[in-house]
């Protein structure tokens, strides 16, 4: 059990990579966008909601968590389709933590920078007026 437990939190760790980079990080942001504007323009619902996926961290990192189930046979709990349904909503559950304590801590470091920006502004025109 306790070999279970260490791989529900390590696995959960690539899948809130992967789902956090495609959904927010700028090396994805082109497909983002097209994915974004479809997702909010397009006349077929089924069309909005597929587009929307890649859009979202929480809804995308369910069928990066799929994938992950195919890739790596994990199950939590019980040995049959039991065990994939219990990783399966276990793993989005962590992932999405690891989602949300990265984005707390990528706020509060883009909060300092910005402070820094500000303090470094305030000395350059305090020394040009000196």
């Amino acid at each position: 059990m306790a070999s279970e437990i260490i791989a529900l939190f390590v696995l959960a760790v690539p899948i809130a990579s992967i789902a956090w980079t495609a959904t927010h990080e700028e090396i994805f942001r082109e497909p983002r966008e097209y994915c974004r504007e479809r997702s909010e323009k397009s006349s077929s619902l089924l069309t909005r909601k597929f587009f929307y996926i890649f859009t979202c961290e929480y809804c995308f990192s369910h069928y990066v968590t799929v994938l992950f189930l195919i890739i790596t046979g994990f199950k939590l709990l019980y040995t049959d389709w039991r065990g994939y349904l219990v990783s399966f909503f276990s793993l989005v559950f962590v992932a999405n933590i690891y989602m949300g304590l990265f984005g707390k801590v990528k706020l509060g470091v883009t909060r300092e920078r910005a402070e820094i920006k500000s303090i470094e502004k305030d000395v350059q025109l305090k020394d040009k007026a000196a």
